[in-house]
């Protein structure tokens, strides 16, 4: 293995630790990819498959453990699919400054929140929506925003999970899991239509990514919400500087 090819390994392990905790794990890829010389659209295609890996490989471990019942979110797997394919189209067409506008202010919320309400996510509480409406609705649009531009996915799920369906942050972040597998794959699929994804590097990644996610989706589930809770804020805030850093340069 190249020392190129070991750094992607090492650095997919380390985001897939992180975002099956708490998402963000982009946050580590995506400039490791620019790093090594891809273009943008090739970078973030490749991003796509090593993410794959991860948000697969913790879901598994999810379904495993008993936090996810398949059949109870198929509903939101296709709304989510509808989604990200439309956002995915609409990348190519509409111009997504607006949304590099908005979302900061949307995590922002997320933040407050989550700091001002310490009981969040501590257990299940009585869900304040239907699934099949809260579906629809969230898998369309977050769906639609993770083919779309895509951070902050993670946070805005696990968000909505607690506070509409009632789920405690540690089911929140499985749950959160499959629907990020969902738009990863729908997403990946394009980008391997139009060429744009490193295959070496992907797999490689993934690698990195699978083991990782692994080890992140244990600690949830042994770790529980007290755990989750303080990297879930971390890294929203890490989004949040990001993208404000993206909108001023």
């Amino acid at each position: 293995m190249s020392l190129t090819l070991f750094y992607l390994f090492f650095a997919a392990f380390v985001a897939g630790v992180v975002d099956a905790i708490a998402g963000g794990g982009g946050l580590i890829t995506v400039p490791v990819l620019l790093g090594i010389g891809l273009p943008p659209q090739v970078a973030l295609g490749t991003n796509k498959l090593q993410a794959s890996f991860g948000s697969g490989s913790a879901m598994l471990h999810f379904i495993r453990a008993g936090q996810i019942r398949l059949r109870d979110c198929l509903i939101g797997v296709i709304w989510t699919a509808v989604g990200a394919g439309l956002g995915v189209g609409a990348v190519q067409l509409l111009d997504p400054a607006l949304l590099r506008q908005l979302i900061p202010w949307l995590l922002g919320a997320i933040v407050l929140y989550t700091l001002f309400s310490p009981k969040l996510g501590q257990d299940d509480i009585h869900a304040r929506w239907p699934a099949g409406p809260f579906y629809l609705v969230f898998g369309l649009g977050i769906g639609f925003y993770d083919g779309f531009l895509g951070p902050g996915t993670g946070s805005f799920w696990a968000m909505a999970f607690m506070l509409l369906l009632g789920y405690s942050m540690v089911r929140a972040t499985a749950y959160t899991k499959v629907m990020n597998f969902t738009s990863n794959a729908v997403a990946l699929l394009f980008f391997l239509i139009v060429g744009q994804v490193q295959i070496v590097e992907g797999l490689v990644m993934g690698a990195g990514q699978f083991l990782g996610a692994r080890i992140g989706a244990r600690l949830v589930t042994r770790r529980g919400a007290a755990f989750v809770r303080p990297v879930f804020i971390i890294m929203v805030l890490l989004v949040l500087v990001k993208l404000i850093l993206q909108n001023r340069g």
